[in-house]
């Protein structure tokens, strides 16, 4: 028997908590358009995003380490990917909706320019007074505005709830401001985005700080966080092999997510929330660790900010992709017709600065540095 949209709709009904967002729910698109006979809403968005061409070049885009470096360190692609696996655990054990979940893990980035934070950094001074650059935005942007690829409207025509979710995407890393949605809390599923992209973040960037020697297991032992997977693992010190260290990385995982679905039950058992509404008239997150392991996190965090994105590898890496912005910048602002065709059409009606930070947000690492080569290299071909 083959299951239908009109069946996967009725799963969703009779399976999900009764906080969770239903697709058949939705509060539509956009732009007016035939539902699909064999997916939900929700998971026809996930298949948009995923099939974008930003998702694409997630591939080659920074996390922390540059492209250049090293094959093994993760991307903003596979970073995505994490996040979204996380989500989706996480959807599943509360009975939300693991599609609208994924959808906006997958999106959450899709904005983010090449170098990571650095570049980021880097095309919001240059925004000043011209609206900033912020990649929360600019992800909404893409799915809204500047993907290309359906002959009746510009972007991918999402439905509400996945564009709401990408829109309050949040963590200390990310913020969120748009007018575009009322003021209420975020939908379940947006908060377990959140929760899943700071989870995946902090553990993530602990693998490959110990993998590429930026900072070793005996700088750890002062983090109470690292003495209990210790403890856990009954590793006792020593040099900590391939094979050890993803053992303490699927611990500290593990740790996390057994901590937040603990410490969210307890407070969705509180409110026992009847609809999706209720969540969102709710003043708070309820999505969110216990308060012992968010101080156990600060450390982790304090620790991972001194130790490896200050440290002078990565600060190198960061101060070497601020030039290839900025240079590249100039070089569009003052001629903008280097930019491609696609870019120059936009100019009579746009912002020659937005303009160019949108192409520049396009970019991938490698595609930048190439882009540098061949506006400043007079033995680079244009």
């Amino acid at each position: 028997m083959l299951l239908n949209r009109e069946r996967f709709e009725q799963i969703e009904a009779e399976t999900l908590a009764p906080f969770a967002l239903l697709s058949r729910a939705s509060m539509g698109r956009r732009y007016s358009e035939p539902e699909s006979q064999t997916r939900t809403a929700f998971q026809r968005d996930r298949d948009r995003i995923l099939h974008s061409a930003a998702f694409r070049r997630l591939e080659y885009k920074t996390q922390v380490f540059v492209n250049d470096e090293g094959d093994y360190y993760r991307t903003r692609l596979t970073h995505t990917l994490e996040v979204a696996q996380i989500g989706r655990t996480l959807a599943r054990a509360f009975g939300a909706n693991e599609d609208l979940v994924e959808a906006i893990c997958l999106a959450h980035d899709l904005g983010h320019p090449p170098f990571g934070h650095a570049g980021e950094t880097t095309l919001n001074k240059l925004m000043e007074g011209r609206g900033g650059f912020n990649h929360n935005f600019q992800s909404f942007r893409v799915v809204t505005e500047l993907e290309k690829r359906y002959v009746g409207w510009p972007g991918l025509n999402l439905t509400h709830e996945t564009l709401e979710g990408i829109a309050k995407h949040e963590t200390e890393y990310d913020s969120s401001d748009f007018p575009t949605f009322d003021d209420s809390t975020a939908s379940l599923e947006a908060q377990i985005a959140n929760v899943a992209d700071e989870l995946a973040y902090n553990a993530h960037d602990l693998d490959d700080g110990l993998q590429s020697g930026l900072f070793s297991p005996d700088e750890l032992a002062s983090l109470e966080i690292w003495v209990i997977l210790c403890q856990r693992l009954g590793w006792t010190g020593g040099r900590l092999d391939e094979v050890t260290r993803h053992a303490f990385i699927r611990e500290l995982i593990g740790l996390q997510v057994a901590d937040v679905l603990s410490a969210t039950a307890e407070r969705l058992e509180k409110l026992a929330p009847q609809s999706p509404r209720d969540i969102q008239n709710h003043p708070e997150n309820l999505v969110k660790h216990s308060e012992n392991l968010l101080a156990l996190n600060r450390a982790l965090k304090d620790f991972l900010y001194q130790n490896m994105y200050r440290q002078f590898r990565v600060v190198r890496m960061a101060k070497r992709a601020e030039r290839f912005t900025e240079e590249i910048f100039k070089a569009y602002l003052d001629e903008p017709e280097q930019l491609p065709d696609e870019y120059q059409l936009r100019l009579e009606q746009e912002d020659t600065h937005r303009v160019v930070a949108d192409y520049i947000a396009s970019m991938t690492d490698r595609s930048a540095v190439l882009e540098y080569r061949r506006l400043y290299d007079p033995l680079m071909r244009p």
